[in-house]
C-alpha cells in the first residue's frame, strides 16, 4: 500500500481535501508576511514528507539549492533598500532586498510541495467526485490533459528504451548531431502513438454511447461525521484568517523602506488560526499513527 493511501487525510471526502489545498494554496499566495511563509513552508514540508518518506525528504534536500540560489540572487537585480550589506558590481546589495528574496523562495518552495501534496491526495477519481456531476465535459478534459503530460513522459522512455535494445538509439559517444536525430525520430514516434490513442479514445467513446443522454456516476465517497467537522473547522479558521488580513495584521512591505506588522497583541489569534489550519492534515496523520501504536501495544 503506498503511504498516500495510508493517510488518514486521503481517505476523507474529496470536499475536505480539495478545500483545505484551496485554502492552503490561496492563502499562502496572498500573504508575503515572513512569519506565516515560515510557517506555510514547515507544515508543507511536513506533511509531504509524511505522504512521501524518503522521496519527500530526497526534493526537500533538493529545493534548499533553489531556495538559497533565489534568496541571494534577488539582491542582484533588486536594489531598493536603506540597510546597505555589500556592493556587487558598484551596485547595493541590501539586507530588505535580501529577506524579500528569501519570502519569494520561501513562498515558491512552499507552493510547490502543496502542490506535491495535492497531487498524491486529490486523485482523478475524487476530482470527478466533486465536478463530474456539475460540469462532466469539462471534468473529464481536465482529466485527460493533466494526464496527457505524465503519459507522455513515460512513453518517450518506453520508445527511446525500445530504439537502444534493437541498436537504433544514440551512443554515449554520439555527435550533437546524431542524438539530435534520435530525439526527432522519438518525438515523430511519439506524436503518432498520441494521434492514433485520440482517435482510438473518440471511437470507443462513441461507441459507448458518450454525449448521446444525461453522464451517470458512481460514488463511493459518502460525507462522514468527521468530514462535517473538518469543513465546519476548515470554514471557521478560513473566516479567522480573511478577518486578520482585512484588519493589516499580515501587511508586509519591503522595499524600499521594510514595514512588517508584528505577530504580538491582537494579531496572534490570526497567527495561530492559520497554523491551526495548515495542520489539520499532519494532525489527523499522527493521531491515526499514535492510535495504531496504542492498538499495536494492547495486543
Amino acid at each position: 500500500m503506498k503511504r498516500e493511501e495510508n493517510d488518514a487525510f486521503s481517505r476523507c471526502h474529496p470536499a475536505v481535501g480539495f478545500t483545505f489545498f484551496v485554502g492552503a494554496i490561496g492563502l499562502g499566495a496572498m500573504i508575503m508576511h515572513p512569519a506565516y511563509i515560515a510557517a506555510s513552508a514547515v507544515f508543507a514540508v511536513t506533511y509531504y514528507c509524511l505522504l512521501k518518506g524518503a522521496r519527500g525528504m530526497k526534493l526537500v534536500a533538493l529545493s534548499i539549492p533553489l531556495f538559497l540560489f533565489l534568496t541571494f540572487a534577488n539582491p542582484l537585480v533588486n536594489h531598493d533598500g536603506q540597510r546597505v550589506l555589500t556592493y556587487v558590481f558598484g551596485k547595493p546589495y541590501t539586507f530588505e532586498a535580501l529577506l524579500y528574496g528569501m519570502v519569494i523562495a520561501g513562498m515558491l518552495i512552499a507552493m510547490i510541495l502543496w502542490a506535491g501534496c495535492y497531487n498524491a491526495v486529490m486523485t482523478s477519481d475524487k476530482f470527478m467526485t466533486l465536478f463530474g456531476g456539475m460540469i462532466p465535459t469539462i471534468s473529464m478534459l481536465l482529466l485527460m490533459v493533466l494526464r496527457l503530460v505524465p503519459n507522455m513522459l513515460r512513453k518517450i522512455g518506453q520508445l527511446a528504451g525500445a530504439r537502444r535494445c534493437i541498436g537504433r538509439g544514440a551512443a554515449e559517444n554520439a555527435t550533437k548531431k546524431e542524438q539530435a536525430a534520435d530525439s526527432l525520430n522519438v518525438l515523430s514516434a511519439l506524436m503518432t502513438w498520441a494521434l492514433e490513442g485520440g482517435v482510438i479514445t473518440a471511437d470507443s467513446m462513441k461507441a459507448r454511447g458518450y454525449g448521446t443522454e444525461r453522464r451517470s456516476s458512481f460514488q463511493i465517497h459518502t460525507l462522514t461525521g468527521q468530514d462535517i467537522c473538518l469543513l465546519g473547522t476548515m470554514g471557521v479558521l478560513t473566516v479567522m484568517i480573511v478577518r486578520l488580513i482585512a484588519l493589516g495584521g499580515t501587511a508586509a512591505n519591503y522595499t524600499p523602506i521594510m514595514e512588517i506588522t508584528p505577530v504580538t497583541g491582537r494579531y496572534v489569534w490570526g497567527f495561530a488560526a492559520y497554523c491551526a489550519f495548515l495542520s489539520l492534515p499532519t494532525v489527523l496523520y499522527i493521531k491515526e499513527a499514535v492510535q495504531w501504536h496504542i492498538s499495536r501495544s494492547g495486543i
